[in-house]
């Protein structure tokens, strides 16, 4: 009777690892739905950086596609994107910025520095309405439709492969 128990842990053991790997095959770790897909954008901040364009919630219910992207002076992957967002206003997109937990003095001399792509800016130097945002870490970026309503969040840098496979492509569908 005693040779029956020595069983049970090797076999529990063995269904709760099965079980582990089917649920870590479902869906791509990187693709963390957003409660805001689909919805109105949350409020943003009423604060912003002096010398630059207030962002507002009129701004992004002003009938063109924004692309809102969470940013901070102190994040590496944010000043890896920071070209990428150059380019997407270069060509025309509209890139608004929400500068995060940041120094007002280095968001400024960041922006002087490598050139500030953003067509208006707020600041969230407290962190709080990047709650109401779902963000956790910069960079974090959404597409908002012109009537105001989220359609797409991407989480981490705008490069590299997932960027292309999908940021990318959620962007050409929006200014479809």
């Amino acid at each position: 009777m005693a040779r029956w128990l020595l069983v049970i842990p090797p076999v529990l053991f063995a269904g709760l690892a099965a079980m582990f790997y089917v649920g870590m095959q479902g869906r791509d770790p990187h693709d963390l739905p957003s409660v805001f897909i689909g919805k109105p954008a949350p409020t943003l901040p009423v604060t912003g950086l002096p010398g630059t364009v207030q962002l507002t919630d009129t701004d992004l219910r002003a009938g063109e596609v924004t692309v809102v992207n969470f940013w901070a002076s102190w994040c590496p992957p944010c000043r890896a994107e920071h070209p990428v967002l150059a380019d997407m206003a270069a060509q025309g997109i509209r890139v608004a910025g929400v500068n995060m937990m940041d120094k007002e003095a280095d968001a400024l001399g960041y922006l002087a520095e490598e050139g500030n792509p953003f067509f208006a800016l707020a600041t969230d130097p407290d962190g709080r309405n990047r709650v109401e945002w779902g963000v956790t870490n910069p960079p974090e970026t959404f597409i908002v439709d012109g009537d105001g309503k989220v359609l797409f969040k991407f989480i981490g840098p705008l490069i590299g492969g997932d960027y292309e496979r999908r940021f990318v492509p959620a962007l050409k569908d929006a200014l479809q």
